[in-house]
């Protein structure tokens, strides 16, 4: 390397020479001859860094491709993704340019020195970036593991750049002013508070994704809701700033990472765990169709096969309970009675009981909301054995098609403000009716 430096400066020194003196057989001013001769180094020397770095990195592309197929070794494969080579490459040139700025200065010695800190400013941030295209290498390859798949990776990464590049300014520091480190952190003492200022969401957002982390609050992939940000949707990327969060409608959200601890929000792994998601939803009954069901009514409802047992069975049951209490059954209310409303509850319990696409070890059941101005709410509540959104709006739209359909059969009416039965006094007969 010291003979490649010692030809290099006897080549730059020859070509400074030849150039300078030819200007001036041609008659050249000597000053303009100098500014020339600066002119035609520098290009040598930026023909001569390029042709370094350019041989250097293929060869560590070259190398690293052919260890990546050797070994299979997914972080070899990452340090080419992150221009490890590209970044290493850019050293190379570094000491035939430091050595090169004194020959190329030659005549200018006041700018040696600046070209001098410029070079080492560049050799730090050369350094972060080398260490940084291994550090992520290494993260790219613990986001392959499913232990590390859902943590917010890239907020640690954000961290450990902002320690680096922290060491990189008090480097930068030392050598702009020429004192000691400890200059630069009482000078950055000084500064706190306006510091703590600059970067409070940076700092809030660190403490935040160390919160988050820790209680597996948000993992990467979850779908969570926070509708004060208008969000809802997967997190896709959790860092030290903001979280960003594609929706459904396919547009992107983002959120300070804070807002995760100091605000509510909805996240919906649990229910993605548990391989069902709940329906939750009411068919509104006018009450003034809601009356009792005479024995001589039984066989028309009988016909309907999800509740024939039931009405064979209750009937006896109710039977003998008037029978014991001497109920006076010429007028329906006296005693225990069948309803229409009753016999609608029983029959959405049993389809609802034998849907193929309801969870059965979840809860499942019908029950009545108390009555408002609209009528009786007649509330669903059950979970679908699958938790993809496409299939459990179908499930939902399945299940209450049918409802709805059956509302008729059981002689009641759903609420609705001016529907057409409203208005033009339609009266829906249904199938059973007509055949008897």
């Amino acid at each position: 390397m010291d003979n490649l430096e010692n030809s290099l400066e006897k080549s730059s020194n020859f070509i400074s020479e030849f150039t300078y003196h030819k200007l001036i057989d041609l008659g050249v001013n000597k000053e303009i001859a100098t500014y020339v001769n600066v002119f035609v180094l520098l290009a040598i020397l930026v023909f001569l860094v390029y042709i370094v770095q350019y041989i250097v990195r293929k060869a560590l592309k070259i190398a690293f491709t052919k260890i990546y197929q050797g070994t299979q070794l997914r972080f070899f494969d990452y340090l080419l993704k992150n221009r490890f080579p590209h970044f290493l490459a850019l050293i190379a040139p570094f000491s035939l340019v430091k050595n090169a700025i004194p020959i190329v200065f030659n005549d200018f010695p006041h700018l040696i020195k600046p070209f001098d800190i410029a070079m080492e400013i560049y050799m730090v941030f050369m350094i972060i970036s080398i260490v940084m295209a291994i550090i992520r290498s290494g993260t790219d390859v613990l986001r392959e593991k499913p232990e590390f798949s859902a943590k917010p990776m890239e907020s640690y990464l954000q961290v450990i750049r902002m320690i680096f590049f922290l060491f990189g300014a008090v480097a930068i520091f030392s050598s702009i002013t020429g004192q000691s480190p400890t200059a630069f952190f009482a000078a950055m003492g000084a500064a706190s508070a306006i510091l703590l200022l600059m970067f409070k969401d940076t700092i809030m957002g660190f403490v935040a994704s160390i919160q988050v982390t820790t209680n597996d609050m948000v993992r990467i992939g979850d779908w969570i809701t926070m509708p004060k940000y208008g969000a809802d949707g997967d997190v896709e990327e959790i860092n030290l700033t903001t979280v960003k969060v594609r929706n459904f409608d396919k547009t992107i959200t983002t959120i300070p990472t804070y807002t995760l601890i100091s605000d509510s929000f909805q996240n919906w792994r649990g229910m993605q765990e548990s391989g069902g998601r709940r329906i939750k939803r009411s068919i509104i009954i006018k009450q003034a169709s809601i009356r009792f069901v005479g024995d001589a009514e039984l066989p028309r409802f009988q016909k309907i096969q999800g509740i024939r047992d039931y009405i064979t069975e209750r009937a006896e049951v109710i039977r003998k309970h008037n029978e014991e209490i001497g109920a006076d059954r010429s007028v329906a209310l006296n005693g225990r009675n069948f309803t229409n409303f009753g016999l609608y509850r029983k029959y959405i319990d049993w389809y609802l009981n034998n849907h193929p696409g309801l969870h059965k070890g979840m809860t499942l059941m019908v029950r009545q909301l108390a009555p408002t101005e609209n009528g009786l709410p007649l509330e669903l509540y059950a979970f679908t054995n699958t938790t993809k959104w496409a299939e459990y709006e179908y499930i939902m739209a399945d299940i209450f098609d049918h409802l709805i359909a059956a509302v008729p059969y059981f002689d009641l009416n759903i609420f609705e403000v001016e529907s057409g039965s409203d208005v033009f006094g339609i009266k829906f007969t249904n199938e059973l009716e007509v055949k008897s």
